[in-house]
């Protein structure tokens, strides 16, 4: 395969969501844990995240953006160094200004993890040479839209990422689900419904797919027993 196997790894409540107040509940801390559990046992190469995501997810501190008077940039792919682990952000139009080359986290599962900015290249000549700067890598995944299989296929060509959590918002994971670029799925099930509209699904529709085929089908691979009530179900293509 010319990309990396791809895990969408995610947290659940019973109607699918995977945002709202159910995952801050004391009660099914022991489920989060879980699927932390899971995603180190994984032993993945990176984990990938939309934009919004990664801003909720690692807040960074505020950055004074610049006006870039330089030589032009060149919309070339940028390998600021080679990793054991790596944290996947696309971001097309470059508003992730990052505080440093890795993300700075609590948990072991992200802490350190080298950042990939996944770009178009309508990105602003000030955004790469922030990045350069911090020593984050990137690499340009079209033009002016995004074409998820060719920034697949330059995260294992360039980066060696043999296997990728995908761990994004329902809009970069239906984007990935369109485009059949999900190998397999894993849903930590919390034993719980979320009413609020604000709550976003697993999968919603994608802004970044180049498929109009239907997405595809899985099998059930295994489901098992969690504490508190929860499920780990695991599913392939």
């Amino acid at each position: 395969m010319d990309r990396p196997y791809i895990i969408c790894h995610m947290v659940t409540s019973l109607d699918g969501k995977v945002t709202g107040d159910f995952l801050g509940k004391s009660a099914y801390s022991g489920l989060i844990e879980d699927y932390y559990r899971i995603h180190r046992e994984y032993g993945a190469d990176g984990f990938l995240c939309g934009r919004v995501t990664m801003e909720g997810s690692f807040p960074q501190p505020p950055i004074q953006q610049t006006v870039y008077d330089g030589p032009p940039m060149a919309r070339e792919d940028y390998i600021a160094e080679k990793a054991v682990f790596y944290a996947v952000a696309i971001d097309p139009r470059g508003k992730l200004w990052w505080g440093g080359r890795a993300i700075a986290d609590t948990d072991e599962s992200y802490d350190g993890a080298h950042i990939i900015e996944v770009l178009t290249q309508s990105v602003p000549d000030a955004f790469l040479a922030h990045l350069r700067d911090k020593g984050v890598s990137y690499l340009f995944g079209g033009k002016t839209e995004l074409d998820l299989a060719l920034a697949a296929q330059k995260l294992k060509r360039l980066f060696g990422i043999e296997t990728l959590l995908l761990e994004g918002g329902g809009i970069v994971n239906g984007s990935f689900l369109q485009d059949g670029l999900i190998d397999e799925i894993s849903l930590v099930v919390v034993p719980t419904a979320e009413p609020s509209e604000k709550a976003v699904p697993l999968f919603q529709t994608g802004k970044y797919q180049t498929s109009d085929t239907p997405a595809a089908s899985f099998r059930l691979k295994e489901a098992k027993k969690l504490g508190d009530g929860g499920l780990w179900l695991t599913y392939q293509k």
